[in-house]
Order: C-alpha cells, then structure tokens, then sequence
C-alpha cells in the first residue's frame, strides 16, 4: 500500500508542474495586424516542366491567361488561385520567393472533379485554359 501512495504521490507532483503556473503564453495580434518585416519564409518552388509557364507567373498573369477564378484566397503572404474545368480543379499557390520580390506561382496542385484523386497538372491546366 505504501508504494501505491508514493505512486499516486510523485505521479500528483509530476502532473502539478504541467498545470502551468509559470508565464502565461504571449498573445499576438493576428497576422492581418502585424507589420510585414523583411524575414520571408522561402517557399519549395516546384519545377516548372510541363506546367506550361504557370510557375513563376505573376497573381495578375495567371488571371489574365485563366479568367476568374473559382477562389481567390489570401492569407498573410500567400493567395490560393483555384479554377477548374469540366473534368478537373486546378489550385495554384502563390508565394513571395524573396522580401523584396512579387509574389509569383510557386505550387500547382490539381485533382479530377470527381471524386478528388490527383489529376495530370499539365492536362489540368490545358483544360481550364481552354474553358
């Protein structure tokens, strides 16, 4: 019974240290709020064959060449740009590369209508370019 209640004792104490009791956690304004620095987390640029020009392309390019999107999404630094075609949906992803340069394509991502199994990025954006 004793080393049931040493048990029950030490296991008391171990929890008691992760109730907290130290500084509260810092609150930070939400991202909207805060000042754009110079620190910019770089982003994987994904290889531009066979993706017809879409990587490195501009916010204002692929909206030109693609037409309005189905979503315009923004938050923070980066923007989702989603199309889709008949068969496919096409997500772009859009990322500053440095802290001084505009924001440009750098991940596509596509997947059939249907039932959401990963479709061909290039054949995914020869048919949106062509709806």
């Amino acid at each position: 019974m004793k080393g049931a209640a040493l048990t029950l004792l030490a296991g008391a104490m171990l929890l008691g240290g992760c109730a907290g009791g130290g500084k509260p956690a810092p609150v930070r304004p939400p991202a909207s709020a805060q000042p754009r620095g110079t620190v910019v987390r770089v982003p994987q640029v994904m290889a531009p064959q066979g993706l017809d020009g879409v990587i490195g392309a501009s916010a204002e390019a692929l909206l030109k060449r693609f037409g309005t999107p189905r979503i315009d999404l923004t938050e923070g630094d980066a923007r989702k740009l989603q199309f889709a075609g008949a068969q496919c949906v096409l997500d772009i992803f859009i990322y500053p590369v440095s802290a001084v340069a505009q924001p440009t394509a750098t991940h596509v991502a596509a997947r059939q209508r249907q039932g959401g199994a990963p479709a061909d990025p290039g054949a995914c954006i020869r048919e949106v370019e062509q709806r």
